[in-house]
């Protein structure tokens, strides 16, 4: 076989048998294919699109790239949870440590930026000392002991993913439902586990802007893991405005940080993270139903045990052991805070929440290329949620910037991102549908 038929056959719209995805993703796995051609196929599988057993075959196929974990020896229920992406979408910081705490394991493989969207790793990459790609030994010892482990792609954990990842976020094909699909579930069969939780999103600041989109997307991420023997239910929830008030990376590890101490909780980040416990504690059957587990979620947050996971998986990870009491001292911040001052006065009527995040990356937030360094102390807090009143001294958000002439910039992108009107419609609830 060769890369460059195979691109070519999906470029025409053919169906590519298992063997030529398994040889082409076995070839990038091994650098007998190149970034350009992986770009290429890519970009004719958004075009084109993939059967349900093409997207099976290159799941599987990815996931076969590296090591699979096995963890029969864990005393508990293996789950996780993905969301598909969002502006101030922090929820895995907080939903991890609650799952733990009521007696799930999750081994949590999570992601960078991706486009106009934050990532994971991006924002615990901000805590000192914290190791966001640590040993499979190191991995399977900190969720035994803690619960839980928040980290990225191991160099032999879906290797093929990790590479085809950063080129989609640099190729415009990241808004394709079979690579979103088989990226998100390759991982998440790697690491071996018994229930899966999506958080697929939908509104402005969503790649699949439309509920039909998103629904489409969810029933592909279950049809394909019950094909690959995964349980998976999915939550479809709203982006039409950022999920926290914090959007960057140090600055949502702090919003993270208020919600599990209960200094501060934003009203939709806490349905959208308690509605996916709920489901995960339903999933390993700690809670006989998902309202149950829900409950148990929000105790584990009330209680504080949450926090305290959250912190004892800080510090087995590399991360200062009093992080949770002493954070302003780790985290990097900005040279420039200063507010951004709404042009009119009125409700907020829309957000292009989309148009936040790519401000976030225009900041130095995010990435423009793979290979991009980016800057952990950047970002917006204090962002205006949907139905907020503002006028010329009312901010619409505070901005973290390097300089005084990007400051600038960004608050002009908020402005421009923001709506204003004489009457703003009351936010519906974030988790608008469940499909099981």
């Amino acid at each position: 076989m060769l890369p460059q038929e195979i691109i070519r056959a999906k470029r025409d719209g053919k169906v590519l048998s298992k063997d030529e995805i398994a040889f082409f993703i076995e070839g990038l796995t091994h650098n007998r294919v190149s970034e350009g051609q992986a770009a290429a196929l890519a970009m004719a599988i958004f075009f084109q699109g993939m059967t349900l057993n093409e997207r099976v075959a290159l799941t599987q196929a990815m996931m076969r790239s590296g090591t699979v974990l096995d963890w029969q020896d864990m005393p508990g229920p293996l789950l996780d949870k993905h969301s598909t992406g969002g502006v101030g979408d922090n929820v895995s910081l907080m939903l991890a440590p609650a799952v733990a705490a009521c007696g799930g394991f999750v081994p949590m493989i999570s992601g960078r930026g991706l486009g106009h969207t934050g990532g994971t790793l991006d924002k615990l990459d901000s805590i000192p000392g914290y190791v966001t790609v640590p040993d499979n030994a190191r991995f399977r010892d900190v969720v035994g002991r803690v619960g839980c482990a928040i980290i990225g792609q191991t160099a032999d954990l879906a290797p093929a993913d990790k590479r085809l990842y950063a080129i989609r976020d640099v190729t415009a094909t990241v808004e394709s439902i079979p690579l979103i699909t088989a990226s998100i579930l390759s991982k998440k069969l790697a690491a071996g586990l018994q229930g899966l939780v999506m958080d697929v999103k939908t509104g402005t600041g969503a790649f699949m802007p439309t509920h039909e989109g998103s629904r489409d997307l969810a029933s592909s991420i279950a049809h394909v893991a019950n094909a690959a023997g995964l349980p998976t239910t999915a939550l479809i929830t709203d982006m039409n405005e950022p999920l926290a008030t914090a959007a960057g990376n140090a600055v949502e590890v702090v919003n993270a940080v208020d919600y599990l101490t209960g200094k501060h909780r934003d009203a939709r980040l806490h349905e959208v993270t308690v509605a996916l416990g709920g489901e995960m504690l339903f999933l390993g059957r700690l809670a006989a139903t998902p309202e149950e587990g829900r409950a148990k979620i929000a105790d584990a947050i009330e209680s504080g045990r949450a926090a305290e996971v959250f912190g004892r998986m800080v510090a087995a990870l590399g991360g200062p052991a009093d992080f949770m009491t002493r954070m302003d001292a780790y985290l990097p911040k900005a040279a420039v805070v200063k507010p951004i001052l709404s042009e009119a006065a009125g409700q907020v009527t829309a957000i292009d929440t989309r148009g936040v995040g790519l401000a976030v990356v225009a900041l130095g937030g995010g990435r423009t290329r793979a290979d991009q360094a980016i800057d952990h102390s950047v970002g917006f807090t204090d962002l205006a949620g949907l139905g907020t009143a503002v006028d010329a001294k009312t901010p619409l958000a505070t901005v973290h910037a390097r300089t005084a002439e990007e400051a600038e910039a960004a608050a002009g992108a908020l402005r421009a991102a923001y709506r204003i009107g004489d009457h703003a419609d009351r936010p519906q609830s974030p988790v608008l549908e469940r499909i099981a």
